[in-house]
């Protein structure tokens, strides 16, 4: 006899936890969040997430496909958040650096989880929604459909890939992430001019700059580009075409 395929509902647990609370998607992404937080990727597992939960360790499979579905659910909720501190203006160049902050500052948040999920694609609803607002950003403000892919695709990595490299650093304990930030003034201050004119040179600029993200700088670079793109590709006034940004 066939092995009945019970519905995935039906998989799901409805009494409550040994903790009194009734588990949902929601609460194990939650709770997972608070355990990379607090003990890293590698203190992420089924077992120790189960234990936190005050449910069986099997518990994380009824409701993501394994601990790589959990990490899938991890970035998404990541790239929810940012889509939910976001406020459209209509405006696209100051909407797009707005979502762009909003995507880091929500990686930052959780620097553990940014390391584990920022060189991810999850597929899931939400990112999905953050990628449809992207491209339908720049092809309302009149990019040519392969200029908008051009533009999304350099926008979205370098959002992620400052998020993943700013968290590295907020990963690390304090006291070591402390000890980086002072060789600015400890180390490179104090370097002679008849050695290394330049650092020596510019050593207060470089205390002053380098232990802040290059990200929002780089984001202003990518969206400046991207308009004088924009601009070029509208016709003359007075002409009487008009046609899309051409590659």
């Amino acid at each position: 006899m066939p092995k009945k395929v019970v519905p995935e509902a039906e998989r799901r647990r409805r009494r409550p936890t040994r903790q009194g609370t009734v588990l949902s998607e929601e609460l194990i992404v939650r709770t997972a969040l608070r355990m990379l937080r607090e003990h890293g990727s590698a203190g992420l597992t089924a077992r120790r997430l189960g234990a936190a939960l005050g449910a069986d360790p099997s518990t994380v499979y009824r409701y993501f496909a394994g601990m790589d579905g959990l990490t899938r659910a991890i970035g998404e909720e990541l790239m929810g958040r940012a889509l939910d501190s976001w406020t459209a203006t209509g405006e696209w160049r100051a909407d797009l650096r707005a979502l762009g902050l909003a995507v880091h500052a929500s990686y930052l948040a959780h620097p553990q989880a940014a390391l584990l999920t920022a060189s991810r694609v999850t597929g899931r609803p939400r990112e999905i929604q953050v990628d449809e607002t992207i491209l339908g950003i720049l092809r309302d403000a009149g990019f040519g459909d392969a200029a908008a892919v051009a533009v999304y695709h350099a926008f979205i990595d370098l959002a992620l890939a400052f998020a993943a490299l700013d968290a590295g650093a907020l990963a690390i304990k304090d006291e070591v992430r402390e000890a980086d930030e002072d060789m600015w003034t400890s180390t490179y201050a104090r370097l002679p001019a008849e050695t290394h004119p330049h650092i020596a040179a510019t050593a207060p600029l470089l205390a002053d700059r380098m232990n802040h993200s290059a990200y929002p700088v780089l984001l202003d670079t990518l969206l400046g580009q991207a308009e004088d793109r924009l601009l070029a590709s509208r016709p003359p006034r007075g002409s009487e075409t008009e046609s899309g940004v051409k590659q």
